[in-house]
Order: structure tokens, then C-alpha cells, then sequence
């Protein structure tokens, strides 16, 4: 698939998903398999930026792979304004939020709401495409609500504006994350336009994965929540798209090693202080079995960035001591 001038290597994406996809998560994300990443998404209101968490996300240093940053807004201006300032800072692609169903964002006419309003999308697809010189992209959902799935409608609009690819979530805005994604809407969007079509949404196994791509006909894949806790689902996939054989399972010596060198790139990223409380949430994800209950709550009341290392060495001791 291209976008623009940059050739990916596969059919995989990192979704952008706020206060998850970090900076370490795509890193590990990318070694294990996935052709891009894109970031978390950044307010294209200049107002916000003058804080940790955007400074963060608006650097770009230590960045492996194609720097493609999401932008979210509902002022054409104002969008425009923020995809130049992202470029000057080294992003290689801006992505335009047109699909975040969390209400902090729809409550301003932002993320997904804006499907509601066909006119208000052209301004800003052709205010943003006209204000650099790098491929834009844009994320959508299948509609607003399911009784109005527009999504074929924004896609037309989206490729007359010389949207560069276009990657589109399974659900409407008022589903939120409830019930199953349907790729019906995707199938219909990918023969309506020309431009690249990435599907999105329920993508958790390498059979999801080969379905989703022959049902739709899209020209990759975006995973989010599936990769969560399991950076190595995209050498998965990729395996089964390649072979159609699983691969085996992950061992725990490389559990291990990977959520060791997670918890360092959290403390490198964010300090000791914000990162073991981001790691708390990692490690949940990592930990999400029944029988793991017992050890993520003691993790989750650690700390120092320390106890937390020495959690997780002396778990998996354990593991290998009862095997």
C-alpha cells in the first residue's frame, strides 16, 4: 500500500489511540511487524498544547519508522494551522480524527461527530490538504449513528479533496465500542473510491484479520485494542497472511523480556513518577488472564519504577519454577 511517497512494507497499521499508543507502544509495535504507526491524537487547538502530554506527542525524536501524527479539531483554519506546525516538527503524514466516538471530543463538534456535517468536512479535508505538502489521511467511522451511515458519502468527499488513503472503524459514533464491528459499510466505501481503504475495528486474530481483508477488499488493516497488551499480534497476522499457519504461541521468556523493556521505555518517557502509572495500565493488558488477577493487583499497588521491575522478574521466575 502507498500513501503518498512511502511504500509500506505490509498490510499493518498501529491505530492512534489516546493515552495508549505512546511513543514505546508503536516503537514495539513497529518491531514486531507493523508497516506504520500512527500517533495519538493532538488538538488542533494551539491552546491545549502547553502541557506534558502534547509536548510529548508533538515530539518526534526517537520516532522508528513514518512519523504520522493525528490532529483533531472542527476549525478548518485552525486544523490547517496545526497540520503546517506538526510538519515543521517532522511529522511525515497528518492524519485527520474524524472518527473518536469519546464525548470530551464530539461535545466540540470534533472526532466523529463531524460525519454529521458533510459541508464542515470538505472545508477542513481541503483547508488541511491544501496547508502542506506531505499525504494526509483521515480516520472516519461508518457514521454517526447506525439509522445514518454516511460513510460511503465522506469517502467520496474525502477523495475529491486528495485525501491520501483512508481508514474507516467498523461502528458508528453512538456505538461507541458495544457490539461487533460490521465491515459491510468498509466493503461498500472501498469499491465507491480509488483511494487506499484501511479497515478498522475487531481485528484480534490472524483468521479476523485474513477475513476482514478478503470480505472488505481493503487495502490493509488498522488494529488498535487487539495489539494491546500483545505488541506481537502484527508478526502474527502477518505470519498467517503469508503462510495461513499460526505461528506458535509467545513464550514467556519473551513476555518477559518485552514487558521489561515496556516498563523502561514508559520510565524513559514520561519519568518514574507518571511512568509506573502508566504501566499499571500496560501491564493490565499484558496480564489480562483470570489466573493473573492475583499478580496485577499487587503490581498495580507498587510504587517505584524499581518494585515494578522486580515484580514482573520474580513472576516469571515463578512461572518457569512451576513448569
Amino acid at each position: 500500500m502507498q500513501i503518498g511517497p512511502y511504500q509500506l512494507t505490509n498490510q499493518l497499521i498501529v491505530a492512534p489511540m489516546a493515552g495508549v499508543t505512546d511513543q514505546a507502544f508503536r516503537n514495539l509495535c513497529l518491531r514486531y511487524g507493523a508497516a506504520m504507526a500512527v500517533s495519538e491524537m493532538l488538538s488542533a487547538n494551539p491552546e491545549l498544547w502547553d502541557t506534558d502530554k502534547s509536548r510529548q506527542r508533538m515530539a518526534h525524536s526517537g520516532e522508528e519508522g513514518i512519523r504520522s501524527v493525528q490532529i483533531a479539531g472542527a476549525d478548518p483554519e485552525q486544523m490547517a494551522w496545526a497540520a503546517r506546525f506538526n510538519v515543521e516538527q517532522g511529522a511525515q503524514i497528518i492524519d485527520i480524527n474524524m472518527g473518536c466516538p469519546a464525548k470530551k471530543v464530539n461535545k466540540k463538534q470534533a472526532g466523529s461527530s463531524l460525519m454529521q456535517y458533510p459541508e464542515l468536512v470538505e472545508q477542513i479535508l481541503r483547508a488541511v490538504v491544501g496547508a502542506v505538502e506531505v499525504p494526509v489521511t483521515l480516520k472516519i467511522r461508518t457514521g454517526w449513528e447506525p439509522e445514518h451511515r454516511n460513510g460511503v458519502q465522506i469517502a467520496r468527499i474525502a477523495e475529491d479533496c486528495g485525501i491520501a488513503s483512508l481508514a474507516v472503524h467498523g461502528r458508528t459514533r453512538q456505538c461507541m465500542y458495544k457490539g461487533n464491528a460490521e465491515y459491510d459499510t468498509i466493503r461498500a466505501i472501498k469499491q465507491s473510491v480509488s483511494i487506499p481503504v484501511v479497515a478498522n475495528g475487531d481485528i484480534v486474530s490472524p483468521e479476523k484479520a485474513r477475513f476482514v481483508l478478503d470480505y472488505t477488499g481493503a487495502d490493509a488493516l488498522m488494529i488498535g485494542r487487539g495489539a494491546q497488551g500483545r505488541p506481537w499480534i502484527f508478526r502474527e497476522i502477518q505470519h498467517f497472511l503469508d503462510t495461513g499457519e499460526q505461528l506458535a504461541p509467545v513464550g514467556d521468556e519473551e513476555k518477559r523480556r518485552v514487558m521489561l523493556e515496556h516498563l523502561s521505555k514508559l520510565y524513559d518517557l514520561y519519568g518514574e513518577f507518571k511512568g509506573i502509572r502508566f504501566a499499571r495500565k500496560h501491564m493490565g493488558w499484558y496480564l489480562d488472564q483470570e489466573e493473573q488477577r492475583d499478580f496485577r493487583s499487587q503490581f498495580n499497588a507498587l510504587e517505584t519504577a524499581a518494585e515494578q521491575r522486580s515484580a514482573v522478574e520474580r513472576y516469571f521466575d515463578e512461572l518457569v519454577q512451576y513448569q
